[in-house]
């Protein structure tokens, strides 16, 4: 039986500091293992440092949808080449990703709700996602007939897909690892070798590895990083919980969300479910620097967000994690190797309610486990992905904002481009460092 990933799963790759690379990546989640690979497939040499286990946070701990649907238009383009990357990706392992296409469908519950999703469509339509509207009838038979029909209708994307977040990337790591790449895991990054003013090493806690180019895709970690070389941005995490089910029949293969309530269908036989309308807040120094920039989104996400006046201990924004060390010192990333935040029991509670309610004919499903994740997010819902002008070497791929898992390889692509110098295929003017400070407009982006 699969297991999500921990502190206590076993460590996979302990390769040994290699005294020099082309590339040194922070963080071994999706985006980090997959620009590793492409690097690797570019001609570089790569390393990998992971503080704890390979896709241990974030990128095990999402719902598995590999989505097209209903995102901010500036990522489309790159979530359309996510999905055939995706593809790719597990014809290699053979299948060992657990990638399935199936539609993703957004449902509607009242007729406001189905305009706001409708408007998605001329957004398809400009780049020839394959979606579609649903009429209430179409909804049902989605289910097999067991839901309660509350839903007037919704959109769905048809060749969107799904994956096993708990086996997705450490299978893509090990084909990396097979091409070359270096992963080290329990190995954490300290702070950036900076001579003449760019980056030309990464001081880990086993010592130095001189590079050219240093990654840092280390999810909610990425600001504390960031800021110890006096670079800020406005990244804040929030804790969301989600949970399995025992198996159970098989009554839809769809992904589906409503402004409610999501569910995947699994390959152990049961359901990924979780609320949509419920994340966990832990208030720190960072959330009060950055606040105002926040209000357009909290004046959306007010009513489902829990704020909690501090937060666990050794958290990324916890009020007594370390803010500043040299290279010599150890860092919070070694005081937490796997960030595991407790699940919101009362999350489980109402997400079960919610199955129970809309799918009658089911009954009630057996949750076998849960989990919560810390999702790394920015106040416009949409990433940072950019080098940055002061620090030459230094490229940033973070803030996914809980859309990362299916974004993931696309981004990573952007990120081979960014250190390879070259110009990418996509326009990512949307994720630039600059919108935070240049007084551009917070043009928020789809929560969901």
């Amino acid at each position: 039986m699969v297991e999500k990933i921990s502190i206590t799963t076993p460590i996979l790759f302990s390769d040994p500091l290699p005294e020099a690379v082309d590339v040194a990546i922070i963080g071994a989640g999706v985006v980090g293992i997959f620009a590793a690979l492409y690097l690797a497939r570019a001609g570089k040499k790569v390393c990998v440092l992971e503080k704890g286990r390979v896709s241990g946070e974030q990128s095990s701990r999402n719902w598995g949808w590999i989505r097209q649907h209903e995102r901010d238009e500036a990522e489309v383009p790159i979530a359309i080449e996510a999905l055939r990357l995706w593809k790719e990706a597990d014809a290699e392992v053979d299948g060992a990703t657990g990638f399935v296409t199936t539609p993703i469908n957004y449902l509607a519950s009242s007729q406001e709700e189905l305009k706001g999703l409708e408007d998605w469509m001329s957004i398809a339509e400009k780049y020839g996602v394959n979606s579609v509207r649903l009429g209430s009838k179409e909804v049902s038979n989605i289910f097999g007939g067991v839901s309660n029909n509350q839903w007037v209708g919704g959109t769905s994307t048809l060749d969107d897909a799904r994956a096993e977040p708990w086996e997705a990337i450490p299978a893509i790591a090990k084909l990396a690892h097979q091409e070359g790449v270096t992963i080290i895991e329990n190995c954490a990054a300290r702070s950036l070798e900076i001579e003449a003013g760019r980056v030309t090493g990464l001081h880990t806690e086993q010592g130095l590895v001189k590079c050219d180019h240093v990654v840092l895709a280390a999810g909610a970690w990425s600001l504390l990083f960031a800021r110890n070389h006096g670079i800020s941005f406005p990244q804040l995490s929030v804790s969301l919980t989600a949970m399995q089910t025992a198996p159970m029949p098989n009554f839809t293969e769809h992904n589906s969300a409503d402004e409610d309530f999501a569910l995947r269908r699994r390959k152990d036989g049961g359901y990924t479910l979780a609320v949509c309308d419920g994340n966990d807040f832990f208030v720190g120094p960072d959330a009060f620097r950055n606040f105002f920039k926040y209000i357009p989104l909290l004046k959306e996400s007010w009513d489902h967000t829990f704020l909690t006046p501090w937060a666990p201990k050794g958290f990324p924004d916890a009020w007594t994690t370390k803010r500043s060390w040299s290279a010599d010192q150890q860092t919070p990333f070694e005081r937490c190797r796997v960030l595991e935040p407790q699940p919101n029991m009362k999350y489980v509670q109402r997400a079960v309610y919610a199955f129970e309610n809309r799918f009658p004919g089911v009954g009630s499903p057996q949750i076998i486990d849960a989990w919560a994740g810390m999702v790394d997010a920015l106040p416009d819902v949409v990433p940072l992905i950019d080098t940055i002008e002061k620090l030459p070497g230094l490229v940033i791929a973070t803030g996914f904002s809980g859309h990362g898992f299916g974004f993931g390889p696309g981004a990573a692509m952007v990120v081979k481009d960014l250190v390879l110098g070259n110009k990418p295929t996509h326009d990512i003017s949307r994720f630039r460092f600059e919108r935070f400070t240049d007084g551009s407009p917070m043009l928020l982006g789809p929560a969901l």
